[in-house]
């Protein structure tokens, strides 16, 4: 097991503290925020408080997890990135993520999210991780399958946006030992089965 996690020679995640009240206000209330995080309606500052306040930063507890992404030179709120929606029977959560605008196309959301997923399957032993992007984002797209998340399916008019609804696709990573577990089950299962197709995530990894 890693002996850290969290952080890298670049930036950290943190728990959200109550002096984030104003950058969180400032990007939850943007709307071209809303179709690439888990960011949907505005905020008022008094919920945001009330959040801050109930947060216990324990993922089991919360049935979330929201940490900020922090710049170790200056200590700079570059956005904020969440598990949202975690079922802790089946083991698995929605990934979101928002990075300020003035701080985008520099590297800082992959290294946020490879921080996230090492922690989340290394540490936390969570099955997998999954997150719901607009089809036509391109950014996001290339983000989540540059950080191992394979797409498996696709979401008729998901998610609405000031021009209508658009198509999702729906993003899957699996820790490697949660993948390995699925590749052993579906090859027994294909073995007694073989009129039935490997799962084509499975297939990717195998090539991988």
């Amino acid at each position: 097991m890693k002996q850290s996690f969290l952080i890298n020679d670049r930036i950290y995640l943190r728990a959200v503290e109550p002096e984030d009240i104003d950058i969180m206000y400032e990007m939850e209330n943007d709307p071209l925020m809303w179709d690439i995080s888990s960011f949907t309606v505005p905020y008022s500052r008094y919920v945001l408080r009330q959040y801050i306040e109930g947060s216990q930063s324990d993922m089991f507890a919360d049935k979330q997890l929201r940490l900020m992404i922090i710049r170790r030179e200056d200590n700079r709120i570059l956005g904020t990135i969440d598990v949202t929606d975690f079922v802790p029977l089946h083991s698995r959560g929605a990934v979101g993520i928002a990075v300020h605008t003035d701080f985008r196309r520099e590297g800082y959301a992959s290294e946020a999210l490879n921080l996230l997923c090492d922690y989340a399957f290394d540490f936390l032993q969570i099955h997998q991780l999954y997150a719901h992007v607009a089809i036509e984002n391109e950014a996001s797209m290339k983000l989540f399958s540059s950080c191992g998340f394979v797409q498996c399916g696709l979401l008729k008019d998901w998610i609405v946006t000031s021009e209508g609804y658009k198509d999702a696709a729906l993003m899957q990573r699996f820790g490697q030992r949660s993948m390995k577990e699925l590749v052993e089950s579906e090859t027994r299962f294909h073995t007694c089965y073989p009129a039935f197709p490997v799962c084509f995530s499975t297939y990717l990894w195998l090539l991988h």
